[in-house]
């Protein structure tokens, strides 16, 4: 989830930049990026789906048992294809790979890695305290780790790129780690709420947001060039 105010984290990702933005490679190609993040989505994915366990039974009833679980799947597996689409569309405006994306891009996987532990965890547990606090609390790192990446993204390509005005205030991405904070100390109270503050910023990314899109539309005609008349 992207967001996180403060010019702090803005600092550090420009001073990583100024150490790791050097391209790997003048031939380097996005695809090996974009299809490494998207293959451990895809193993993300697959990690959840097998906490769904066969229930014993063969009436509705049984399928009560596995209900929370299968809630929190589904939660998390729309988190999972937010992050893969706002990843594609903002990796798909980059104009070069080098060292210090990388090294944003692998700290963001990290945090998505660990969705299926704390979705299994909340699921099977029914929603008490701890593991909803522990849900928000993976929420909350990986929204961070998506704004350094964001961050590490734009100082390379400068703060004048179309890139940075399509991102503009970022208000969503701003708005997402605050209720993940209030959420994670909720939970402690009432659990429910917090399911209600993660299902809500869920929705809130799912409302179409076409200004990246509309870089990137902009971006690969050019790369392309334009043919000669």
């Amino acid at each position: 989830m992207p967001g996180e105010s403060g010019g702090g984290v803005r600092r550090i990702a420009h001073a990583i930049c100024a150490r790791g933005c050097a391209p790997v490679s003048s031939r380097m190609e996005k695809n090996r990026l974009e299809a490494f993040s998207d293959g451990v989505l895809a193993i993300i994915i697959t990690i959840m789906v097998l906490e769904l366990k066969v229930p014993e039974g063969s009436d509705l009833a049984v399928l009560k048992r596995v209900l929370p679980v299968f809630l929190t799947y589904l939660l998390s597996f729309i988190y999972v294809g937010i992050y893969w689409n706002n990843h594609h569309h903002l990796l798909k405006a980059v104009h070069k790979v080098n060292g210090a994306m990388m090294w944003a891009n692998l700290h963001l996987l990290f945090w998505l890695s660990l969705f299926p532990f704390a979705t299994g965890w909340m699921g099977q547990n029914h929603f008490t305290p701890v593991p909803t606090a522990l849900y928000g609390g993976v929420m909350l790192l990986a929204a961070i780790a998506y704004y350094l990446l964001q961050c590490v993204i734009l100082a390379g390509q400068g703060s004048d790129s179309k890139l940075a005005a399509s991102i503009g205030r970022d208000y969503k991405g701003k708005l997402s780690p605050l209720l993940y904070a209030v959420a994670i100390g909720v939970a402690f109270v009432q659990p429910w709420i917090s399911g209600a503050l993660y299902v809500f910023v869920a929705l809130m990314w799912l409302i179409p947001d076409r200004r990246i899109a509309r870089v990137v539309e902009e971006v690969e005609p050019s790369r392309h060039g334009t043919p000669a008349g």
